[in-house]
């Protein structure tokens, strides 16, 4: 008798219902934030509180309890003024719920709450902080370091606050940390170490534009960073290039040509010195210098011919190196970019440097012949630095100089 009333469940996904009081047409529409609940409960985000959806059968029941509740709060008012009556300082408001409906928020100084009919809870609107531990984030050259977070936030309205989240510090410390990874997932391991003020900024409108439906709004996101547990990968330098040619032999294919270069005894064509060349502005004469020095005092040779006021306006900054030999020795030498026409030589400078770095004379030549770069230097731990990152990596500048 049962199987005409029954009738069976569509299989597959159940389809999507507007919330109590949400319109149906402005549901089907796409748009942000549309088919919620508290978006029409009433209009609360522009302060109207106004319920269209109350019949007006419903409304005169609730007229009705409410004068009997008023009249009886003020026969009994000795006594259910120590009930009825409540003090609210200046960060706090009070959202109440009458008959299940919200009204707009009370406070401050003495509020008014009606006894049976009336539900309320305090907000407190002053900032507040948390801080999102340091977890494990892949960026985008494929680099592993700790990221944390440190956050502040405010409520700007106490009544979206209360209809939209249940637990508002939870779901919000969940959003922070989804936006965070999320954000430096598109990042590389030196922008993320290089640009935190400005990447702290992205996360704040990031997660203001999750968060403002809630009532809820972040002033300040600075990240904590901590140890690199992988370096990023390496892109290759140069592409692979092919051996050259037996003459004679150009059109043969490649494993004829190895074996006719293995039996000829390998013919090698001649190689030239990779050099740079540099021209006075105030003679005609070039003077070719060797790209490739060997010693430390050589590189130093080089830097000084390519010293100018245009490089000192764009670096702006003096470097120390403290270099450490085979043998266990310390050696001091300076790059001065920070006035003139620029300085570079062996010892101390006069002043404290912007930058001290600490290394290796072996990495050090080859960091400035652009086999090893300052960044993965760093990350490696074969290159130390006091004092700030972006200014230590403004170096490749006069690294990208020496090998033009």
């Amino acid at each position: 008798m049962f199987s005409k009333s029954y009738t069976l469940l569509p299989q597959g996904d159940c389809p999507k219902t507007p919330g109590l009081f949400v319109d149906p047409v402005s549901f089907t529409q796409r748009g942000p934030h549309k088919g919620f609940s508290f978006d029409n409960i009433p209009n609360v985000s522009e302060n109207d509180f106004t319920d269209t959806s109350q019949g007006w059968l419903s409304w005169i029941c609730n007229l009705i309890v409410i004068f009997f509740v008023y009249f009886f709060t003020f026969i009994t008012f000795p006594i259910t003024g120590w009930f009825v009556l409540k003090t609210v300082p200046n960060y706090q408001r009070i959202v109440a719920f009458r008959l299940g409906r919200v009204g707009p928020p009370k406070g401050p100084g003495i509020v008014l709450v009606l006894p049976l009919i009336d539900q309320w809870q305090r907000v407190d609107l002053r900032t507040r902080a948390f801080n999102i531990p340091p977890s494990q984030v892949i960026t985008l050259d494929g680099g592993e370091l700790l990221v944390g977070a440190d956050i502040q936030f405010r409520i700007w309205n106490p009544v979206m606050s209360v209809l939209s989240v249940q637990d508002l510090n939870a779901s919000t410390r969940m959003t922070a940390q989804k936006a965070m990874t999320y954000l430096l997932a598109k990042r590389t391991v030196r922008e993320i170490q290089t640009q935190r003020v400005k990447l702290g900024e992205y996360l704040v409108a990031d997660i203001n534009e999750m968060t403002r439906p809630w009532g809820l709004e972040v002033d300040r996101v600075e990240l904590a960073l901590g140890s690199v547990l992988k370096a990023p990968e390496q892109s290759p330098s140069a592409p692979l290039t092919m051996p050259p040619a037996v003459p004679g032999l150009e059109g043969v294919t490649d494993p004829i040509q190895q074996l006719a270069m293995h039996f000829l005894g390998g013919i090698q064509q001649p190689q030239q010195e990779d050099c740079i060349t540099f021209t006075d502005e105030l003679s005609s004469a070039a003077q070719t210098v060797m790209a490739t020095p060997r010693s430390v005092e050589e590189l130093l040779d080089a830097v000084k011919l390519l010293l100018s006021e245009a490089l000192v306006h764009q670096v702006g900054a003096c470097f120390q190196f403290d270099v450490s030999s085979e043998d266990g020795q310390h050696h001091n030498y300076f790059v001065d970019l920070s006035q003139g026409s620029g300085a570079a030589g062996a010892g101390s400078l006069c002043r404290e440097p912007d930058v001290t770095l600490s290394m290796s004379d072996s990495d050090l030549l080859a960091m400035f012949q652009g086999v090893l770069r300052p960044f993965s230097a760093y990350t490696s731990g074969r290159l130390k630095i006091q004092g700030d990152i972006d200014t230590a990596m403004k170096l490749e500048e006069l690294i990208k100089l020496l090998k033009k």
